[in-house]
């Protein structure tokens, strides 16, 4: 598996490039800016971007879109529950005294426990909401990593201030799901740098959320 993390945007938030070794298909995880960007570290590597995957609908992950996907044509997929935001992302961004273009409609609505496939690599879609409604992560057992969007941070978690936010719900997501993986799990978040389940577990790396 390939990873190449761009931090994009004024919110610097992490945009994932995952591809596959062997057949240099790709997926993109949260396009959130800088689209050029992401399309010429794609041509570096030779990727073919078999899919655009939102982690949540918030602006600073999805702005994006619209040109990765005029660009690539590849689909653009996303929880149901956040699919709606993807017509707002202007608005959104706006509120923040920011610019973005509002995102094509999703090609493709996953739920909890579909699979998404892309060269030798397929991602389990586990919901974890709380940031957001739709929350999704993206877990790859074979690589043992996990893709979390904006749901669990090295020693923090997503804010639940946002509209649709749920601190209760976001504990649950976490402790529940995310903290059921095995704790060698690399964590790769929305923002900031990489860690794992086993680390966040801990009380005294994570005070929000270790059970440790």
């Amino acid at each position: 598996m390939l990873i190449k993390n761009l931090t994009v945007g004024p919110i610097m938030a992490n945009c994932f490039i995952v591809g596959c070794a062997q057949t240099k298909e790709a997926a993109v995880i949260d396009p959130g800016d800088e689209a050029e960007r992401i399309l010429m570290a794609l041509a570096q590597d030779k990727l073919t971007v078999k899919a655009i995957i939102n982690t949540h609908g918030h602006f600073d992950h999805v702005g994006a879109n619209k040109k990765v996907k005029a660009a690539t044509g590849a689909p653009i997929i996303i929880h149901s529950q956040d699919a709606p935001m993807l017509s707002q992302l202007s608005a959104m961004a706006a509120a923040w005294g920011m610019t973005t273009e509002d995102s094509p409609a999703p090609d493709r609505m996953v739920e909890d426990g579909d699979t998404i496939t892309f060269g030798t690599i397929t991602f389990k879609v586990i919901h974890t909401p709380g940031h957001t409604p739709g929350g999704i992560s993206l877990h790859c057992e074979a690589e043992q990593c996990v893709f979390v969007g904006d749901t669990l941070f090295a020693g923090s978690i997503g804010r639940t201030d946002f509209p649709g936010g749920s601190y209760e719900t976001l504990i649950s997501s976490i402790q529940n799901k995310l903290f059921a993986l095995d704790d060698a799990v690399t964590v790769y978040a929305g923002h900031n740098h990489q860690t794992t389940i086993g680390e966040e577990k801990m009380r005294r790396n994570n005070p929000f959320v270790g059970i440790k």
